[in-house]
């Protein structure tokens, strides 16, 4: 799968030409337009299930036929979708239990998209079907490079179907009631089960307050999309079992949990829609760029940036333009962090329906001199300029644990906060920290290994799961450093609270115990106060801390800083013990940033941590790189609107491309919004 993608980057977009039937023209000039913008491949058939089906049994691939055939003999690729993102009315109005049940066990209407039922065995009889004629007509046409399964799969159905199926999910997993009634304590307000088939999924008027239940109906959620992606999956494979596979993920999609997904998709894809220029693009590019990593790090190889857009959106809550430079910048920052695509949602504007005003290479005007156009086109030769790009990849020596299942359990834990828990924004201030010195990020989940890392950090894991705290243990007695905070090690797999010391089987590693957590209202803010020197004295003064503050009693532990305020003050916030051949950190608040990048910039002096660059960038500018056994590529990215001077590189590093060729002369600063991308051998 890796060779296939690894020739060249790929530019293209969703194509949707099945809107555009009725005027050969346009999409004769659609052909000319891909080619003048330097697209490659084009995503083909994502809701196109009513032009192929119009009927029930009654199939039309002829559109589709030509649409393949002319792209082929232009050089443009395709990846082909298979169509269940939208079902016919058809469909929904001869098989009406195909439409999704609300958790109010109310049946949805027809309408709209992924409004349809993943456990029906009728949608998987006829999603079958079509996706089986798809691969049988196209599985080994030439012009066809991926399988694009469906479409941002989510959502959840709670119809009768669904309740089966939960009820024998849990009954694999507890294997009797009374496991069942132990693991979710339902003794609590005498809620206990006498049969599973008395459990029902959580309801807003019926129950809801279970954790353990709420937990496990996400997994099955989960699971059982996962479950309806093999079946697609099968329907197409056994016409062409070497074409790969995707299925395109969401940013921070809270419904699935997407390592799980890992083995069954060939490559990962994602679609990207920052708010640019809301707040300052920094931050902004900051969380796009953890996204792109997150993405990478679910099989560990470059990614496919499925959707984006080249101007703006039409779903936010405002449709703000990207900025001269932004367009070209934001998807060079994709490919910088492991992607091998730049595509777009979508070629050209819808004239109607939800969409028309949502941004595309070509618009209303069907002009290619726009500025927009313009862009695109630009991107397209760069993108051409770099194919030796496609075969390079990112090395990490940090992992940071992500874990889909424990930010679950966190936003259901009802308590020590009740609003604004903060899962993401916890992990985020750990990775804009690495980001900001130039050092690769890969992230994991408690069922990876931790093989390879020198630093490990656990934010918020509140849960332990899948062995994970063994893993851990294992990490830094095997010399690893380990950084957990607050709220660490409280509940298991099943949100049952341990019993015993906290954090759960790591008091040793840790050499701490911690006792309560006080909770902070939003205008409160305690400070951490530096009482020991680390290596290099960055961390130094004192930080401002909120949200939680962990009081912890030292067993083994040194306190590096303490608390200043309140009725804990003194006692220790952030704590150093030795632990076998390793490390092992806690902080035990959330703190301004200015914490951790003190923090971070000390331990990677003291493990010699591999950065971008060896030269230290102005604020604005950050760096990343993608490799190959002989080649290291920089990427230095301008976020901000003002001009940034870098320090001179030397001879070891030449500049390979930039994103505003006309500033070449003026080597070693960069433009507003702009990227530059040089290339030293490793060492």
């Amino acid at each position: 799968m890796q060779q296939l993608f690894s020739d060249r980057l790929l530019h293209g977009a969703d194509y949707n030409p099945e809107q555009w039937l009725h005027d050969p023209e346009i999409l004769a000039r659609d052909i000319e337009y891909m080619k003048a913008a330097g697209c490659n491949v084009m995503s083909v058939g994502i809701f196109s299930w009513a032009k192929l089906e119009p009927e029930e049994g009654v199939f039309n691939f002829a559109w589709l036929d030509n649409i393949i055939d002319s792209l082929y003999e232009n050089g443009i690729s395709v990846f082909l979708a298979t169509p269940s993102g939208a079902r016919p009315m058809w469909l929904a109005r001869k098989y009406p239990e195909v439409l999704r049940v609300a958790a109010n066990r109310q049946r949805n209407l027809f309408g709209a998209r992924h409004n349809h039922c993943y456990t029906s065995p009728v949608y998987r009889e006829k999603i079958g079907i079509i996706n089986a004629k798809l691969a049988e007509r196209y599985a080994k046409h030439p012009a066809v490079k991926l399988w694009h399964i469906s479409n941002e799969y989510g959502g959840e159905c709670h119809c009768d179907y669904c309740q089966e199926a939960f009820r024998g999910w849990l009954k694999n997993k507890y294997g009797t009631i009374e496991e069942l009634n132990l693991q979710w304590w339902t003794t609590f307000w005498s809620h206990t089960y006498s049969d599973f088939s008395e459990v029902e999924s959580p309801a807003p008027h019926g129950e809801n307050a279970i954790h353990g239940m709420n937990l496990d109906w996400k997994r099955f959620v989960s699971d059982q999309t996962l479950d309806f992606m093999r079946h697609e999956i099968a329907a197409v494979k056994p016409f062409n079992a070497e074409l790969p596979v995707t299925a395109n993920f969401m940013y921070y999609f809270n419904g699935l949990n997407y390592f799980k997904f890992k083995h069954d998709v060939d490559i990962v894809s994602w679609d990207s829609y920052p708010v640019w220029h809301k707040r300052d693009d920094v931050s902004i590019g900051l969380d796009t760029a953890m996204m792109h990593d997150l993405m990478r790090s679910i099989k560990k190889q470059p990614f496919l940036l499925m959707e984006s857009t080249p101007s703006s959106t039409n779903w936010q809550s405002v449709s703000k333009l990207k900025k001269p430079g932004m367009h070209v910048l934001s998807s060079m920052q994709a490919i910088a962090h492991g992607s091998n695509s730049v595509q777009y949602f979508q070629w050209r504007k819808s004239r109607g329906s939800s969409e028309k005003l949502h941004g595309a290479v070509v618009s209303h005007n069907d002009r290619s001199d726009t500025r927009v156009f313009k862009e695109v086109a630009q991107l397209g030769d760069l993108l051409a300029q770099l194919p030796q790009l496609a075969a390079t990849n990112t090395r990490a020596q940090v992992a940071i644990v992500y874990d889909w299942e424990n930010k679950w359990a966190v936003e259901d834990s009802q308590g020590p906060r009740n609003k604004d828990m903060g899962y993401i924004e916890e992990v985020q201030a750990h990775y804009r920290a690495f980001a900001k010195q130039g050092i690769s990020v890969d992230f994991v989940d408690m069922e990876c290994e931790l093989d390879g890392y020198k630093i490990v950090v656990a934010p918020l894991l509140y849960m332990l799961r899948a062995g994970f705290e063994g893993k851990l243990r294992k990490f830094v007695e095997t010399g690893g450093t380990l950084v957990t905070t607050y709220w660490t090690g409280v509940i298991n797999e099943n949100d049952l609270m341990f019993m015993g010391d906290t954090p759960h089987a790591l008091t040793d590693v840790l050499g701490l115990v911690s006792e309560e957590i006080d909770g902070l209202y939003d205008h409160e803010r305690n400070y951490g106060v530096v009482q020991q020197a680390m290596t290099t004295g960055a961390l130094s003064g004192s930080y401002s801390c909120s949200m939680l503050c962990d009081l912890v009693h030292l067993q083994g532990a040194e306190a590096l800083m303490t608390y200043r305020d309140d009725f804990y003050a003194g006692r220790p916030v952030l704590t150093r013990h030795a632990f076998a051949g390793g490390e092992a950190y806690h902080i035990g608040s959330h703190f301004e940033d200015k914490f951790y990048e003190d923090f971070y910039n000390e331990l990677a002096a003291k493990l010699e941590l591999e950065k971008a660059l060896p030269v230290q960038l102005p604020e604005p500018v950050y760096a990343v790189a993608r490799e190959n056994e002989s080649t290291k590529y920089v990427f230095i990215h301008n976020f901000s609107n003002a001009a940034a001077p870098i320090p001179a590189l030397g001879e070891a590093y030449s500049l390979v491309a930039r994103t505003r060729p006309e500033l070449a002369e003026n080597k070693w600063t960069l433009a507003p919004y702009e990227m530059l991308i040089v290339a030293a051998a490793r060492a």
